[in-house]
């Protein structure tokens, strides 16, 4: 009984990684084939989690190694002074912050998409972006000043590749048209904005709080020395 348990045991785990390749594989059919590529993710269950999960990984390990590797020409980073949690910290909030103000927005207004959703579609719309840097970061090392523009191009075409399936991802996921989408991507701009106001406004009165509560203690304790 024993040795059918492990057995079973390890072809759960054989499925389970085959299941895993075979939805990040399916990034690379999403980039190009957005519409159906985005529907399908959610709707046939095409993506996973954990996939979603590797690429928000890579896109913050592609932000490191640009920071660490990119030319000089293209790119002069003083990498002592660098905070690696900090810079993971850029890639990280944005996004999380993102998906809960697109599905706070979109909820009020039938979206179909849920949170998980909106944060794996995000996650897959980041594909371009780790595609097309890693070549850069090398290439940007070897090309010099007159050859810039092609970095540049590459640069620009990776960021605004991943914004664009960003969108598509919202189309598809909430079920909108264009121009709705358009319109509720700008209200999940703004509602971001008011939501990163909210939290330094929170974490300003908390350090506030402290500080006064510090004060008061230090005077205390002078006061009866």
């Amino acid at each position: 009984m024993s040795y059918i348990t492990k057995k079973f045991a390890k072809l759960s785990q054989k499925e389970t990684y085959t299941r895993y390749l075979s939805t990040l594989k399916y990034a690379f059919y999403v980039i190009f084939h957005p519409a159906d590529g985005f529907w399908d993710l959610t709707h046939a269950k095409r993506g996973s989690y954990a996939a979603a999960n590797t690429l928000v990984i890579l896109t913050m390990l592609t932000h490191i190694w640009k920071l660490r590797y990119t030319g000089m020409l293209f790119l002069d980073t003083q990498w002592q002074k660098v905070n690696i949690f900090l810079e993971f910290a850029t890639i990280l909030l944005p996004l999380v912050i993102f998906c809960i103000c697109n599905w706070g927005v979109t909820t009020l207004f039938d979206g179909k998409g849920r949170l998980g959703e909106i944060y794996m579609g995000t996650a897959y719309a980041l594909t371009p972006y780790i595609l097309l840097q890693i070549p850069m970061i090398i290439l940007s090392n070897f090309v010099t000043v007159e050859e810039g523009a092609f970095y540049t191009v590459f640069n620009d075409l990776s960021l605004m590749w991943a914004l664009l399936l960003i969108y598509m991802a919202m189309m598809m996921i909430h079920s909108y048209s264009a121009g709705k989408t358009f319109l509720f991507m700008i209200f999940t701009v703004f509602g971001m904005l008011v939501f990163i106001f909210i939290m330094l406004l929170f974490f300003s009165m908390i350090s506030q709080g402290v500080a006064y509560f510090v004060s008061l203690a230090k005077e205390i304790m002078f006061r009866l020395n």
